[in-house]
């Protein structure tokens, strides 16, 4: 037996762990544009990094996080039920401290039947309004905010390095065995190279 056929399988997984690795290495090198041979070379996310911020900001702005939808939420009865409490804890230190400073005439007239009343009507008056006031402030949040454009600035101008560090950091296990594949799969086309030969030879 020709003891190099042995090698075959080795040097097979070996090319395929390499190919694949390298495979890896091209998704972010080089990470700034480098011509060779008069042709213009970029790793694959960092040549497509403004088209995948593009998409992101799209994405986000339409589904993800949409205007209306945090209208919805904010001005909801439940999240109104939620500061109540805190706006009439506000209200009642106001009527019932601040306001005797400020007037002390007309503490001398307000008693505690006349705070509480003055109380409700003061806190029915913002359930009524409250909803309406976030709305006009959503309303004019969303002209001046532009969510799309901030979400694609910000991931454009994210460094490739980082992009890098924080893919392999998340994908670590997913690249390794990557690797593992490439040398697997190089080592059975080197397993059936050897047993090609010793079929036909």
């Amino acid at each position: 037996m020709n003891w190099w056929l042995l090698i075959i399988p080795v040097v097979s997984a070996l090319v395929g762990w390499l190919a694949n690795r390298a495979a890896l290495k091209l998704l972010f090198h080089p990470r700034y544009p480098v011509r060779i041979l008069g042709v213009t070379v970029q790793g694959i996310f960092p040549k497509r990094q403004q088209a995948f911020a593009d998409r992101v900001g799209k994405l986000v702005n339409t589904e993800l996080l949409s205007f209306t939808e945090l209208e919805h939420k904010i001005t909801s009865q439940e999240n109104l039920q939620k500061v109540m409490p805190t706006v009439e804890t506000h209200i009642d230190h106001f009527l019932s401290a601040k306001l005797p400073v400020a007037f002390p005439m007309i503490s001398m007239f307000i008693g505690e039947k006349t705070i509480s009343q003055l109380k409700e009507i003061f806190m029915k008056e913002l359930e009524e309004i409250f909803p309406n006031l976030m709305k006009s402030y959503m309303s004019s949040l969303q002209q001046e905010l532009d969510l799309e454009k901030i979400v694609t600035a910000r991931i454009a101008a994210f460094p490739p390095e980082k992009l890098e560090a924080v893919l392999y950091e998340v994908m670590s296990r997913e690249f390794r065995l990557i690797r593992l594949f490439g040398a697997a799969l190089g080592f059975l086309i080197g397993v059936f190279q050897v047993l090609f030969y010793l079929a036909t030879s």
